[in-house]
């Protein structure tokens, strides 16, 4: 190491301390959650490096605060997009770079996966013991809850179950549309039989979308003597010597040594620094140079959540307060989904600029769908840390995919049909009235889906008997000691619902388990 590399006092600082018992690589929502709970233990040292600023938590700009502000900006982002793929187009994946992660820029819902997923995953990737009754007291121990449902009171993460009377007007038509079409008001969709409509449980006050930076690291958090944080720090790779982690390097060349690493930079991010460390497939690392140290499938099940959004125009008298942007949904099965499956999502969101409408005033109702079967994949072309991964969302590779979305725009148009929004609706915008078949709706999928920014499943963990596991349950990289991964990219698919409060669980469970 040379000092001449340094750029700040505090990286000088932290270099030149001793060793670190943890290291965490990445301050979003599952970085957050590690740190908060390993630092606990005054006894134990813990570094967390973040790429980002670490705004105090009150000082968050608008971009990465405002409920209203969806996706951030470029200050605040990685600046990732997708390589075209099946779809033919590329696609901006918004990732935030900044303390909080992505849940500085996302739509603040806080969802619980339900009892199907985790049944799933025990099923299909010997995770047993992740039941989706032992989840909820992981859940409850992180949550503040306020208003009905939830059980967490005490929690460090704000959560709220929305009212009736806190929807917009738009979204309570959406309400009483879809009830009018035959479908149930949920019971909840926190609670052990979440179907049906109704209002979003979010983590959000008076507009305020509140972060991980905010609440888990929070300022008492922050104050701890054995906790620092290195903020606007971009890490190489991990070094691995004889089969175990014992430092990060930064793209500045220097390195710090801890006693365990933990990886918790995202779908997207750690599975690139695994790679530049030598963990992954050969096809991917032996072109660059990369010497392999652990053959392990990294990158090659990427996931995440497609949308097929539909524009409709709509009286302007009708529009009506449209705040909050994001706060009911439908979650049901489609008409050609598997068994017991609950595949699709359907929600409704203003759209501000009404110049391409007819009526002057334009919304979405958009369906995702949360249970695809095509799969993506991520890989590096490069040793350079600043150069991005090659992202392939697999977007629409499987034909049952493009059939369920299909399904969707058919139970949006019907949910339309009924009052109170078919006495709103000017006109069907897109896909249109020219896409009146199934046919015809297939054929602009590809040019209209986009994606929920739900990326997951490129570290994913299994249980003994998952051969394409990456990791096991607690995050452990295989054959490679002091190593974790501990973020969205280990889910073994993505869950069914909205993967930011699901993935602050994950880590809740796995930081119980290291102290």
């Amino acid at each position: 190491m040379t000092e001449n590399n340094l750029t700040t006092p505090s990286v000088h600082q932290t270099l030149g301390r001793s060793t670190f018992d943890i290291i965490i690589v990445g301050g979003g929502s599952a970085g957050a959650v590690m740190a908060n709970r390993l630092s606990a233990d005054p006894t134990r040292r813990v570094l967390l490096i973040e790429a980002g600023t670490a705004y105090a938590p009150d000082a968050y700009p608008d971009v990465v605060r405002r409920q209203d502000m969806l996706g951030g900006d470029p200050d605040h982002d990685w600046g990732f997009s997708s390589t075209p793929g099946v779809i033919g187009r590329s696609i901006p994946l918004a990732r935030g770079k900044v303390l909080g992660g992505t849940s500085t820029i996302n739509g603040a819902v806080a969802m619980r996966t339900p009892k199907s997923d985790h049944d799933r995953w025990a099923r299909a990737h010997d995770l047993a013991d992740f039941s989706w009754e032992q989840a909820q007291s992981h859940y409850a121990s992180l949550e503040r809850t306020s208003g009905a449902t939830g059980t967490g009171r005490e929690g460090p993460f704000p959560i709220h179950q929305l009212g009736d009377e806190e929807l917009s007007d738009q979204q309570r038509a959406f309400v009483a549309s879809a009830i009018g079409a035959g479908y149930r008001p949920t019971s909840g969709f926190n609670s052990s039989s979440p179907l049906g409509v109704g209002p979003y449980i979010m983590n959000t006050r008076m507009g305020i979308r509140l972060n991980t930076g905010m609440t888990l690291l929070s300022a008492e958090v922050r104050a701890r003597e054995n906790l620092e944080i290195l903020d606007k720090t971009l890490v190489d790779r991990v070094v691995i010597e004889d089969g175990r982690a014992t430092r990060v390097r930064l793209s500045t060349g220097e390195e710090i040594a801890g006693g365990e690493i933990v990886l918790s930079a995202g779908a997207y991010v750690s599975p690139a620094i695994l790679m530049r460390s030598g963990i992954g497939p050969h096809d991917v690392l032996d072109p660059l140079g990369i010497r392999v140290v652990a053959a392990l499938p990294v990158g090659t099940r990427l996931q995440d959540h497609p949308i097929m959004p539909t524009v409709w125009s709509i009286r302007k008298e009708a529009v009506g307060l449209a705040f909050p942007p994001i706060g009911a949904m439908l979650w049901e099965s489609s008409k050609h989904a598997g068994d017991g499956e609950a595949d699709i999502n359907i929600t409704t969101m203003p759209i501000p600029d009404g110049s391409q409408s007819p009526t002057g005033a334009m919304f979405l109702l958009a369906a995702a769908l949360v249970r695809p079967k095509s799969v993506g994949s991520l890989k590096i072309a490069s040793l350079d840390p600043t150069v991005a991964p090659i992202i392939d969302l697999g977007f629409l590779k499987e034909d049952t995919d493009q059939e369920r979305l299909v399904d969707a725009v058919e139970m949006i148009r019907t949910i339309a049909g009924y009052a109170p929004f078919a006495d709103m609706i000017g006109s069907e915008l897109m896909p249109g009235a020219n896409a009146s078949d199934r046919a015809s709706v297939k054929a602009a999928l590809a040019g209209a889906v986009t994606t929920y920014q739900h990326p997951t499943s490129t570290v994913p963990m299994g249980g003994p008997r998952d051969e394409g596991a990456v990791v096991d349950g607690e995050g452990r990289v295989r054959n490679i000691a002091g190593l974790r991964v501990v973020d969205a990219s280990i889910w073994p698919d993505v869950p069914s619902v909205a993967t930011g409060f699901p993935t602050m669980m994950l880590a809740e469970k796995i930081a119980a388990g290291m102290i």
